[in-house]
């Protein structure tokens, strides 16, 4: 009979072996190694990252990652169980076998206190809406930023984030997230893991390959604003931002200093996925396009019933927080 194991050793590297093919982004097999491997050793990762096998007589069957994640839904505490990297091995598939483990890692889930569940499908919702989940209906937004005439930076204090920045942008994230039905209660540890994931995954690719920006704006000796930006090419992803000013204005003008370091070059692609209240002043949005990776929710005790209900608009949650 088939169990739930933990994907350590033998079945940890069969999982590897499979699922880099299409996984890597851009990483040699090594670095994609390293990169899991990093993740787990971040305090964050520690605690609340773990990797489950579904095993039969030895072998891999299918395989997950699951992460614990502390939330609030309308008010009330909850706790989430993230599913990813669901990945049936070639060999299993068409079986039932990514089905039966889905439904183990949420039963185990459950059974250590999880009230709602929560993936990002990167192959449509009919598949897991099959599995009684819910999809919630996210957009990307491409947006401009606007710049002078003189085409000169603005004049906000702007310097390179670190370590020393995350007690404020919790404080930050925690006033914004009050205006939202849901929302992860993103603490110091989560947010440093979310920063140090895109840094190891620009960190072990191809030099030039992509870069993480993370950049601060000052007001006396604290951060005031921030924001996290994936690049790759000519293409910006905001992963994630934030600002003590409710207009998001500071985090506009971080952009605006950013665009103007390179005033010969063409202008980046920047793509978004700001929550529904926050659209800083210098910002517009050119187009919006549904988001590739479909978010989708399973409510696993009574508590998070309500979460059926939940539209784009309810949610606050950064695309530097997708698994």
């Amino acid at each position: 009979m088939a169990d739930l194991a933990p994907a350590e050793g033998p079945y940890l590297e069969a999982i590897l072996n499979a699922t880099y093919d299409i996984w890597h982004d851009g990483l040699s097999r090594a670095a994609y190694a390293r990169f899991y491997r990093a993740q787990l050793a971040t305090p964050w990762g520690k605690r609340a990252l773990t990797r489950l096998a579904h095993v039969d007589r030895g072998e891999v069957l299918a395989s997950g990652k699951l992460y614990l994640f502390d939330a609030t839904l309308d008010g009330r505490r909850v706790r989430v169980a993230g599913l990813g990297a669901i990945f049936t091995q070639p060999a299993h598939r068409g079986r039932g076998a990514a089905r039966e483990l889905v439904e183990r890692m949420l039963q185990h889930a459950a059974s250590g206190g999880a009230d709602l569940a929560l993936l990002f499908s990167e192959i449509g919702a009919e598949y897991y809406a099959r599995l009684g989940f819910t999809p919630i209906a996210t957009h990307e937004r491409m947006i401009t930023v606007a710049e002078s005439d003189r085409h000169g930076a603005p004049a906000t204090m702007v310097r390179a984030g670190d370590d020393r920045d995350l007690k404020d942008i919790v404080a930050m994230g925690a006033a914004r997230a009050g205006g939202y039905r849901f929302h992860l209660d993103r603490d110091r540890d989560l947010v440093h893991y979310a920063i140090a994931k895109k840094r190891l995954l620009a960190g072990l690719g191809p030099p030039g390959l992509r870069e993480l920006q993370f950049f601060i704006a000052e007001a006396g000796a604290s951060a005031a604003g921030y924001v996290v930006i994936g690049v790759k090419g000519r293409e910006w992803t905001l992963e994630e931002c934030g600002d003590r000013d409710p207009s998001g204005a500071r985090v506009g003008a971080i952009l605006q200093v950013l665009i103007a370091r390179d005033p010969a070059e063409r202008r980046p692609a920047v793509i978004a996925s700001l929550p529904s209240q926050l659209l800083p002043p210098q910002v517009a949005i050119v187009t919006e396009r549904p988001s590739r990776d479909v978010m989708m929710i399973r409510p696993l005790t009574d508590t998070a019933k309500a979460a059926v209900s939940l539209r784009e608009n309810d949610v606050l949650y950064w695309k530097s927080d997708q698994f």
